[in-house]
């Protein structure tokens, strides 16, 4: 046999409430989800504004230490380079005082085997002129005083004396 089956009327009455419970639940927890996803989204455009902020920060920071770094290595390279080539001059310097050396070596010994008298001779002849003209100098008064001694008789006798003219001389004929 089967049993009746009864009907609460209590079942049936909180089944529109419990719909509506759940409904505004759902909505509730709709609305929540919305304003969290909002709340996060303003904390993250909140955070992310100071985390750019941040980055930027660092970014400058960093920029300024590799410009640090890379100018106090190209101190140290452009140093490095100077020294270089100093170094460089001089041994280029040295090369070409020792290259230069040999040629004038080698001009004098040609010189001197075609008989021309090289620096050291060409300045002993200056110097043996220059004495030279130092003994001229001191014998011209000594000379120019016998001169004007052996004039002043001269003078006189010349004044006396017609000079003779000077009569051409014959010109050498082609047989001679």
């Amino acid at each position: 046999m089967s049993k009746p089956k009864l009907k609460s009327k209590g079942k049936a009455q909180s089944a529109p409430k419990s719909a509506d419970n759940l409904g505004k639940s759902i909505m509730d927890s709709a609305q929540q989800i919305w304003l969290a996803g909002l709340g996060a989204f303003a904390k993250a455009q909140e955070e992310g504004t100071k985390l750019f902020d941040t980055l930027v920060r660092e970014g400058v920071s960093l920029e300024q230490k590799t410009r640090k770094l890379a100018l106090g290595k190209a101190d140290s390279v452009r140093d490095a380079v100077e020294t270089g080539v100093s170094q460089v001059k001089e041994r280029t310097q040295e090369t070409w005082d020792k290259l230069e050396k040999v040629f004038e070596d080698r001009v004098s010994r040609a010189m001197g085997k075609l008989g021309v008298p090289g620096r050291k001779e060409l300045n002993e002849i200056a110097e043996r002129v220059e004495e030279l003209s130092r003994e001229v100098r001191k014998l011209k008064p000594a000379r120019a005083a016998a001169a004007a001694d052996s004039a002043k008789p001269t003078a006189a006798k010349s004044a006396a004396a017609p000079k003779a003219k000077r009569q051409p001389k014959a010109k050498p004929s082609a047989a001679e």
